[in-house]
């Protein structure tokens, strides 16, 4: 049975979803489980999306196959890669904050991160007056707007990132590998088939293992409700830095995050679920960037994380996660980020405030302008994931 393989590798995930040692409520495996149905359906999309030879940009993170702590605020494009062919990708540069490009070599796993030899923004690349853009990726001298790669170079990731959702529109882009342009894949055999089931069910299982890994190395290590200052995010861009934490929170108690609004053109914070996922970011506040964050008039924006809806602006939802994680990222930096660019805590009893926040009565809201706000998501995530 071709299916076989990867029929044993769901069984595996599910005890993995159900071992896995934050579970300690319904919810908690409820949300183990709706993850494991984004793994299977990521997996099976990414085996057979891999081609080196005829490649082309898929998601292989989104709203419903979300993983790595997905920021509510980018789409992630991957293409397969060979080090010794050479790719031109095309592309239009959109309205979003934030264009970049990352080559990696290897893949993220329990062991390891994987290298990074090149990492850029389009600040890098020569761009038309129409927004129109080449790039080439191989084996040649580098060069504006080409990029050698390097000897184990295996995949090309690029990002998209929005900072206002609802005006900025993302760009267009593609990749043709030279030599194979205008030909077309051999046809599939029996014995291609049956490996990419194989091949599915290791990405699943691999997937599932990593993911519960990275917060073990780089999150719970921390004191809880605690975050750090400003740091090279692990793994990723050489223009993104991140400040990183876990919470553990009553119901009736705040966490209060307070950071400056920063001269970075990308600045966002959000929460995730243990699974180190997002929470749902449509049809809650669980994230804000700095143009969809009140931003005080001493210059400091101050996020409210509680279970209790607070009345205020720059209230984080919870949407019942007494324990998660949160991350803030500033991304096209033009400096280096310090302590004095990151965030203070404070935990708050809800009932107390308005005698902890400064500015409160600036950022209270009433209930017909928050939905108000929630309507805003709900159109501009569909806007983003549709267009």
């Amino acid at each position: 049975m071709f299916t076989q393989p990867f029929a044993e590798a769901v069984t595996e995930a599910e005890k993995i979803i159900e071992g896995a040692p934050h579970v300690r409520t319904e919810q908690d495996l409820l949300e183990g489980y709706d993850y494991l149905a984004g793994s299977i359906k990521a997996s099976l999309h990414m085996a057979w999306a891999y081609d080196r030879e005829f490649p082309y940009f898929t998601q292989s993170t989104g709203p419903y196959t979300k993983m790595a702590l997905d920021n509510p605020d980018t789409l992630y494009f991957n293409a397969n890669l060979r080090p010794e062919a050479e790719y031109v990708v095309t592309g239009r540069r959109g309205t979003t904050r934030d264009l970049s490009f990352q080559v990696l070599s290897g893949d993220y796993s329990t062991a390891e991160v994987p290298n990074s030899p090149s990492a850029f923004d389009d600040r890098s690349i020569d761009i038309n007056d129409d927004g129109t853009y080449e790039l080439r990726f191989g084996p040649g001298p580098a060069a504006r707007n080409y990029v050698t790669l390097a000897p184990d170079a295996t995949t090309l990731a690029v990002r998209e990132v929005f900072s206002d959702w609802a005006t900025e529109r993302r760009g267009e882009i593609r990749i043709h590998r030279v030599d194979t342009l205008g030909g077309a894949p051999t046809p599939l055999t029996a014995a291609q088939m049956k490996k990419r089931y194989e091949v599915a069910g290791k990405m699943l299982i691999s997937r599932l293992k990593t993911w519960l890994q990275f917060p073990e190395w780089f999150y719970l290590n921390l004191p809880v409700n605690t975050l750090t200052s400003p740091r090279l995010t692990p793994g990723g861009l050489s223009t993104q830095y991140s400040a990183v934490g876990h919470y553990e929170l009553p119901d009736d108690v705040a966490l209060v995050v307070t950071v400056p609004k920063s001269d970075a053109p990308y600045q966002g914070m959000q929460l995730g679920s243990r699974w180190y996922t997002s929470l749902d970011y449509q049809y809650h506040q669980t994230s804000l960037t700095t143009d969809q964050a009140a931003v005080d008039p001493d210059g400091l924006i101050r996020f409210v994380i509680s279970e209790r809806n607070p009345g205020l602006t720059n209230w984080i939802e919870r949407t019942g996660h007494d324990r998660g994680f949160v991350q803030i990222r500033w991304q096209r930096v033009a400096r280096e980020m310090t302590a004095a660019d990151g965030p203070s805590v404070e935990l708050v009893p809800v009932d107390e405030l308005k005698d902890h926040v400064t500015y409160y009565d600036d950022q209270r809201i009433t209930p017909e302008a928050w939905a108000e706000r929630i309507a805003v998501r709900q159109a501009a995530v569909n806007w983003r994931m549709l267009g």
